[in-house]
Parts: C-alpha cells; sequence; structure tokens
C-alpha cells in the first residue's frame, strides 16, 4: 500500500512563524535584513553580502537597498540592540524580488529550499491582508447601514413619543363670554 504524504504547515522544516516575524516594514516596502536571510540560509552574512556584490547588476534598487544610519538606528531602538555590538556595517535588506534573485546567486540547496519557504510566507501574508482589506470593506458597509437604521430607529421613537403625549384639552377661556 502506498505511503500517503501528510501535508505539514511547515516549508521544508521552517515553519512560517519563524519566517514571519522577520518580514520588517521598512520605506513602505515588506522586507528581510540581510542577517536574517543568513541565518536562514545557513550561510554566514559576509557570504552573503560578498555574493551579492559580486552580482550587483542583479539586485537593483527595487530589489535590495542598504538601509541609512537613521534607519539603522531606528532598527536598533525597535529591537533594543546596544549601539556598541552587532553590526559594523549598515545592512542591506532585500524586498520579495530580491530574496526570488537570491536564489539564483546563492547555490547551495539550502537556499533554494529556504527561497521557496520565504515566498510561499509572502504568498500567505498577502492573502492575509486581502482578506484583512475585504473583511474592513464588509466592516465599514455594515456601519453606514446602522447608521442609516439609527436614524430610522430615532424617527421611530420620536413618532411614539409624539402619540405617548397626553393631547392638551382646549383650555377654559377666563373672564367673560
Amino acid at each position: 500500500m502506498p505511503r500517503r504524504r501528510i501535508k505539514s504547515r511547515t516549508f521544508d522544516g521552517v515553519s512560517p512563524e519563524i519566517i514571519q516575524p522577520k518580514i520588517l516594514l521598512i520605506r513602505g516596502q515588506r522586507v528581510m535584513l540581510d542577517k536574517d536571510l543568513s541565518s536562514l540560509y545557513q550561510v554566514g552574512t559576509r557570504d552573503l553580502n560578498k555574493a551579492v556584490t559580486r552580482n550587483l547588476e542583479r539586485f537593483p534598487a527595487d530589489f535590495m537597498f542598504q538601509l541609512t544610519s537613521d534607519e539603522l538606528k531606528n532598527l536598533m531602538f525597535h529591537f533594543g540592540t546596544s549601539s556598541w555590538g552587532g553590526t559594523r556595517k549598515r545592512p542591506r535588506v532585500f524586498t520579495e524580488h530580491g530574496i526570488l534573485m537570491l536564489s539564483s546567486v546563492l547555490k547551495n540547496r539550502r537556499a533554494i529550499l529556504m527561497n521557496i519557504a520565504i515566498m510561499r510566507t509572502f504568498v500567505r501574508l498577502r492573502s492575509m491582508l486581502a482578506s484583512n482589506q475585504e473583511l474592513s470593506h464588509k466592516l465599514n458597509q455594515l456601519e453606514q447601514r446602522i447608521e442609516k437604521h439609527d436614524h430610522h430607529i430615532k424617527s421611530i421613537f420620536e413618532a411614539i413619543r409624539d402619540l405617548l403625549k397626553e393631547p392638551e384639552l382646549p383650555r377654559r377661556r377666563i373672564g367673560f363670554h
């Protein structure tokens, strides 16, 4: 009897929960730092950056960019790292397309498998964002309907209050008739 392959929630041994927190939003783009990519690919950050430097024509500005000093300080503050330890150079960050291009630069099997896992995580994030936007749109529509209903309900209550008021009896005139 042939064995059935059970799909797991991991991509080639790495769960999306490990990759997803490493995806940052910088300059309005979802990116990953060179040090995070090198740890996933199990290569040194220096080796990864050397491979990129040898193939710079494959990495235009929309695939990869280097953080500014202010962005690096902000990132260090965000993650609570010390100013005298850790990175000595401004890190490179790679967009989704840059990460895809890394698979052609780094030739080891682990890099290829990790690229597939990272791409699947990006796709998963994109679908989550799309469903969140759809949910937000539906909530806005519901809110608008409720506001319309509120207006109608208020007018019904006003009409009921008018009906519940005691009718004013004509007053007797005082004086000579």
